[in-house]
């Protein structure tokens, strides 16, 4: 189909926004309000009690649409399966924290076990699979690739739960997460229609699903994505990623997503050896930003900037 990436936002932004409106209020009856960390931005203590778990309507969008395309594109079906296998474990962690009013959420463990079982599932499909290569495209080599052999399965690992997490971590102002990750899909949309990935439906059904989520989600948000929402994308970000040949162009597209990693990463690390002195004033690093006076929304446009000039650099790099 021609206009496949076109006509799936069309679908999957109609799908979102009709369906955001229903399940807000719906959350809201239920009580499925975010709770605030203690020890996050005092100024966020006015979003306790707004509905969280809204990646529901994200992941409903996306399978919704997928489906439409699936027998023409069978390709999306690894990509449509890790968004939404990382969502229900995402799903599962909220409503441990909301439903059973267990703060942490799933256990660390039980968190990492499920990711790993999915990640392991995509990673036995794209190692065995003929429609797919493990060779990962080198940016700025003219199309030149990088053969990792049996090394590929823990580099696999490590970007796959870096980049889950990472997306994760991005998810804590309002429409920050939203709004990097429709440009991270538009990038994967524009690649896979133009090298002919493969992928552009559900690409395209991610781009739409957030728009639509963006106008409830946007400053002052309406709902939250929780991790139902935040996992999955990272679940869909790192898939189409290994289905183009193109992880290590995460470390571009993703650049906010490893930003937010790894402050976390030297805070912790420089609080520990200095005993107790902070290296950012808060972290994940949009913290630091907003304690030193900058608006959400303007985070949230700088943030989206970044991401939209090193997408237009990635494109150049292929």
């Amino acid at each position: 189909m021609k206009y496949a990436a076109i006509i799936s936002v069309l679908i999957s932004f109609a799908i979102s926004a009709v369906l955001c409106p229903i399940l807000i209020p719906f959350l809201r009856k239920l009580k499925f309000g975010q709770t605030i960390r203690e020890e996050g931005p005092k100024a966020h203590a006015k979003k306790s009690g707004t509905p969280t778990m809204g990646g529901l309507a994200i992941l409903i969008s996306i399978a919704v649409t997928s489906l439409i395309f699936l027998k023409d594109y069978p390709k999306i079906i690894p990509v449509l399966f890790t968004t939404v296998g990382f969502g229900i474990v995402g799903l599962l962690d909220d409503f441990i924290k909301v439903v059973l009013k267990r703060s942490e959420g799933l256990k660390p463990w039980q968190k990492l076990s499920g990711q790993l079982v999915i990640a392991g599932i995509l990673c036995y499909y794209l190692m065995t699979s003929d429609v797919v290569s493990t060779a990962m495209v080198i940016p700025f080599t003219g199309g030149k690739v990088l053969e990792l052999g049996w090394f590929f399965i823990p580099a696999f690992f490590i970007i796959v739960l870096g980049t889950d997490n990472g997306v994760n971590l991005t998810d804590g102002l309002d429409g920050l997460c939203t709004s990097v990750t429709i440009l991270v899909a538009v990038f994967f949309t524009v690649v896979s229609g133009g090298e002919r990935g493969g992928i552009e439906p559900v690409t395209g059904a991610v781009v739409g699903s957030l728009l639509g989520f963006l106008v409830f989600n946007a400053y002052p948000a309406k709902v939250f994505m929780g991790d139902t929402g935040s996992l999955a994308l990272g679940g869909f970000v790192v898939s189409s990623a290994f289905m183009l040949q193109l992880p290590i162009f995460i470390l571009m597209v993703g650049f906010i997503y490893f930003a937010e990693t790894v402050s976390v990463m030297l805070q912790v690390t420089y609080f520990k050896s200095t005993h107790g002195k902070r290296l950012f004033r808060m972290t994940p690093i949009h913290h630091h930003f907003e304690l030193g006076g900058w608006s959400e929304t303007r985070i949230v446009t700088v943030f989206s900037t970044i991401t939209g000039l090193l997408c237009l650099l990635a494109y150049m790099a292929l």
